[in-house]
């Protein structure tokens, strides 16, 4: 379900406003939820799912590869699980991820060590221009075969192998590679070991944790985690929270915007997922956690933000695996405050959905803030709250959710007048993107 393409254009300055809100729910756990819910036995259920491109391009893919899901009430899903090494797919099928790279970097996990697998692969054509090398050679060692031979991006064949083979594996910064192999490796022979080098994501592992005899998580100095290949998993029921990383955009928001609060409600507050948060907060920024709970080993709360003025935003190199898809707008808020701001350890932005340090630092550009990157660190010279009266933003077709969001924040924060062009790419993550902001009282324009 492709939507149709439409600008943006923003010209009005955002009034102060003081509300609550709820965030569409996280595409992460959506996609796992029905990626897991499809090789456990029987039926598994699926709650609060967000009904994004990304989510629908899930169900879509795994319907063809033999999966019964039913949607039974809006955002609500029984996935008929098939069992581990149980999908199927005619010869020659082809797969399209959409624009979801953990979709595609987790279902080729699976894929890998799923006998009888030759199909093609594919994205849309930002997808497709990002390089899935580290992928290849990961699931290479379980024995897949990916083809033609060293091309490392969509569209691509592959060949999953007829006898896998546990690995083991130093996961570093990528939750979705250590997600790849931890799929591969529930239906390899024998065992696979990820040993974390680097701290990242943890929501496969919360959603398989159940399953004693097929995962086992050791938290000590580095977390390892044993995956014991070909036993049975149980099936799953998920209620999935609001997204962390969505939440963020009208935390900035609200935290930029003068005399303005906003409570955001039910929210995944995973601690491999709120960077963005602890960076703002040690700023000196008012942000709280509330009413926290555990649901489905994850932890869930309220987040409560108040406007304040901050202090230039540090963040160290570890800070990126916690705070990645929130760099964006993070940049936004460190142009509009006062002094210098610091983002080592950006070189993985490269691969994104575009280029997001060099396509920011163009946006920042716009509105004349410098901006230096050194080697894997972007330096921002921010000036404060900006007028905005007199510039103009314009962003192409980057295919970047984020970018376009971010630019969207900046726009209605500074009162510059702003052209974003295919603002679709948005609903991928955020459905309910311009219906919160417009609730918020930004004002925009749609246009053809």
């Amino acid at each position: 379900m492709q939507s149709k393409s439409f600008s943006l254009k923003v010209n009005y300055k955002i009034k102060p406003f003081k509300k609550t809100i709820k965030v569409d729910s996280d595409k992460s756990m959506s996609i796992r939820s029905f990626l897991i819910g499809s090789i456990s036995q029987s039926i598994s259920t699926a709650s609060n799912v967000l009904e994004s491109e990304d989510v629908l391009s899930a169900i879509s893919c795994l319907k063809k590869l033999g999966v019964k899901i039913v949607r039974t009430k809006p955002q609500s899903y029984k996935i008929y699980g098939k069992g581990l090494g149980s999908l199927y797919a005619k010869k020659n099928l082809t797969l399209n991820f959409g624009n979801s790279g953990t979709l595609a970097r987790l279902l080729l996990g699976i894929l890998s060590t799923t006998t009888n697998i030759e199909i093609k692969v594919q994205g849309d054509h930002s997808l497709n221009k990002r390089s899935m090398e580290k992928l290849i050679k990961l699931m290479s060692e379980f024995g897949a075969e990916f083809l033609p031979k060293n091309k490392f991006n969509f569209p691509l064949k592959i060949i999953s192998t007829e006898m896998p083979i546990g690995i083991n594996y130093k996961s570093g910064v990528s939750a979705q590679l250590k997600s790849a192999v931890i799929l591969a490796g529930l239906n390899a022979f024998g065992n696979t070991e990820i040993i974390e080098t680097e701290k990242s994501r943890d929501h496969t592992e919360n959603m398989l944790l159940q399953n004693s005899s097929s995962i086992k998580v050791i938290n000590g100095k580095k977390k390892i985690i044993e995956i014991y290949g070909k036993k049975i998993l149980n099936s799953i029921n998920v209620n999935i929270p609001g997204d962390p990383s969505s939440a963020a955009f009208f935390t900035a928001l609200a935290l930029l915007n003068k005399n303005s609060s906003l409570k955001i409600k039910n929210v995944g507050i995973n601690p491999t997922r709120i960077g963005f948060y602890e960076l703002l907060k040690k700023s000196g920024a008012k942000i709280r956690f509330t009413n926290r709970k555990r649901k489905n080993n994850e932890l869930i709360g309220d987040i409560f933000v108040k406007s304040e003025k901050i202090k230039p935003i540090k963040a160290s190199r570890e800070y990126y695996v916690k705070a990645t898809d929130e760099y964006p707008i993070l940049f936004i808020i460190s142009a509009l405050t006062k002094g210098i701001s610091i983002f080592k350890n950006v070189g993985g932005l490269k691969n994104k959905e575009s280029d997001r340090v060099k396509e920011m630092q163009k946006v920042l550009r716009q509105v004349g803030i410098r901006t230096l990157l050194s080697k894997n660190e972007l330096r921002i010279f921010g000036k404060g709250m900006i007028n905005g009266n007199n510039k103009k933003i314009i962003i192409p077709n980057l295919g970047d959710h984020r970018i376009a969001m971010s630019a969207f924040v900046l726009a209605s924060l500074t009162g510059a007048k702003a052209k974003i062009k295919n603002f679709e790419t948005v609903f991928t993550s955020s459905p309910s993107f311009l219906k919160i902001m417009k609730f918020l009282g930004a004002k925009f324009e749609k246009q053809k």
